[in-house]
C-alpha cells in the first residue's frame, strides 16, 4: 500500500461537507449537541466504521486545523494521550500516538501518517486532513500495549458562513483485543461529541498557549 495520500481522497473527504455518502448501510447512530453521527457494520471485523457532522461554533476553520494538526498543544487538552510525537522511522515520517483506555484494559497505540492540505474549491476555502495507519513502518511494540494495525480517519472543515466551522469527519478503528460491545457504543457516543467540545475549548485557549511557547 502506498504511504502517499491520493487528490481523490482529499476530494472525497470535502465533498461529504456538502452531502455525506449514506448509502449501502449508513444508519444515524445519535444526535447530541448539534452532533449527527453514522455508522456502518463492517461484517469482516464486527466494528462499525462513523460518519460524525456538526459545528463548531466558536472557531474558524483555519484555528481548527491549526489545533488539531498541533501535536503538542494536544497533549496538554487531550486527556486520553499518553504519548504522542512525530518521528522518522526508517526514512518515513510518522506519528506515534499511545492512548490511554480505563483502568484493568491495556493501552493502545498508532503508527500513522497524515496529510493536511488547504484548499481553494470554486472559491469555497476547505481544510481536509487524513491519516491512516502504516503498519509497514518499522517501529518496536511496547509491552502491555495493543498495537492497532486498521485505522483510518479524514477531516474536512469550512466555515459555517458565521464565527464557526463546519466540520465532516469519518473514521474506522480496530482496536483489537476483547473490548466489551458496549464500551465500545459508549466510546462513539460520548467520545467523539466530548472530543468536538474539547478541541472547540482549545482552540479558545490556543492563542494564549502559542504566546507561552
Amino acid at each position: 500500500m502506498s504511504l502517499q495520500f491520493t487528490d481523490e481522497e482529499f476530494q472525497s473527504a470535502w465533498k461529504e461537507l456538502d452531502e455525506p455518502q449514506l448509502e449501502g448501510g449508513w444508519e444515524l447512530f445519535v444526535e447530541t449537541k448539534g452532533v449527527q453521527i453514522y455508522r456502518l457494520y463492517d461484517k469482516e471485523t464486527g466494528l462499525y466504521e462513523y460518519k460524525v457532522l456538526g459545528v463548531l461554533t466558536t472557531c474558524s476553520a483555519e484555528l481548527c486545523a491549526d489545533v488539531y494538526m498541533d501535536l503538542a498543544y494536544r497533549k496538554s487538552w487531550d486527556s486520553y494521550v499518553a504519548e504522542l510525537y512525530e518521528n522518522d522511522f526508517s526514512g518515513q515520517t510518522a506519528i506515534y500516538w499511545e492512548v490511554k483506555y480505563p483502568m484493568l484494559m491495556s493501552h493502545r497505540d498508532y503508527v500513522y501518517i497524515r496529510e493536511r492540505r488547504d484548499l481553494d474549491v470554486d472559491g469555497r476555502k476547505i481544510w481536509v486532513i487524513l491519516a491512516r495507519s502504516a503498519p509497514q513502518i518499522q517501529c518496536a511494540e511496547k509491552k502491555g500495549v495493543i498495537r492497532v494495525k486498521d485505522y483510518k480517519q479524514s477531516v474536512a472543515m469550512e466555515s459555517d458562513g458565521g464565527c464557526g466551522t463546519k466540520v465532516f469527519m469519518n473514521y474506522f478503528d480496530n482496536p483489537g483485543g476483547m473490548i466489551p460491545t458496549c464500551l465500545v457504543n459508549w466510546a462513539a457516543k460520548t467520545g467523539v461529541p466530548g472530543f468536538l467540545t474539547d478541541m472547540q475549548k482549545a482552540c479558545s485557549n490556543y492563542s494564549n498557549y502559542c504566546q507561552k511557547k
